[in-house]
């Protein structure tokens, strides 16, 4: 008689969002450029390149974008100043306020990795 063993689900991270949810969660939380020229390719879209561009690791420059809409520095360069004018953090608390809210939030599997801190000559522990 053969037994079935149980395998944890475990979800991937998303490579691409949907525009519904894109528009439902992300959006609200990028900040959008008030001067200069008008976006001719929509956030939804550059935020699914950057998507791409994290989840397979590959280089900026390697980018390849539909029909060459928009130039990969572009790309890079919205992702720098959403990541430096605090949007992923906003998005990222959201998300985590969000998802406690709705009482999926599994802290029993959260890992806190240091291998990437930096260290001070002379620091104190």
């Amino acid at each position: 008689m053969a037994t079935k063993t149980k395998t944890k689900y475990k979800k991937k991270l998303p490579v691409k969002v949907s525009e519904k949810d894109f528009n439902r969660y992300i959006k609200p939380h990028l900040r959008t450029p008030v001067k200069g020229r008008k976006q001719k390719i929509s956030n939804y879209k550059i935020f699914n390149y950057i998507l791409l561009v994290l989840h397979t690791g590959m280089q900026w420059k390697q980018l390849k974008t539909y029909k060459n809409e928009i130039h990969w520095s572009n790309v890079y360069k919205r992702h720098n100043r959403w990541s430096k004018d605090g949007s992923y953090q906003r998005l990222f608390e959201s998300s985590v306020g969000l998802l406690n809210d709705k009482g999926l939030l599994d802290l029993s599997i959260l890992h806190g990795d240091g291998s990437n801190v930096v260290a001070k000559k002379g620091a104190r522990v």
